[in-house]
């Protein structure tokens, strides 16, 4: 046989036993719904936490820093874009987690006060 000839590329056949991500069960349907590069990114909920955007924003900060000292404004701005954008990112989390924080609160300074009028009750029997 010859050895060198070039093989052709054949998808393999999808089974029915396997879990699927997108959760369409038509294979041709599938692509169409990943052509956005971005989709798997968004999926796994990485941007949703406060840590890996912040981590990441550090780490174009860093690489700004690094296209500076190696004498690349246009590199350095386009890593301090990256920067800002994952710094935007990091103050909505930030909102929203107090958002979240000072609704939940209001539950505990009612309950604090109710505690606060029983040990005033229980001071003035004293």
């Amino acid at each position: 046989m010859n050895n060198n000839r070039r093989r052709n590329f054949r998808p393999r056949v999808m089974k029915n036993n396997f879990r699927r991500r997108s959760g369409s069960v038509n294979p041709s349907n599938s692509n169409s719904l990943n052509n956005n590069g971005n989709m798997n990114f968004n999926r796994n909920g990485s941007m949703n936490n406060i840590h890996n955007v912040e981590k990441t924003m550090q780490k174009y900060q860093q690489l700004a820093k690094d296209a500076q000292s190696n004498g690349d404004p246009v590199l350095m701005q386009n890593y301090l874009q990256h920067a800002d954008h994952y710094l935007r990112r990091y103050h909505e989390l930030n909102e929203r987690r107090e958002n979240s924080i000072e609704k939940s609160t209001p539950e505990e300074k009612t309950l604090s006060k109710e505690e606060n009028q029983k040990l005033e009750i229980q001071q003035t029997t004293n």
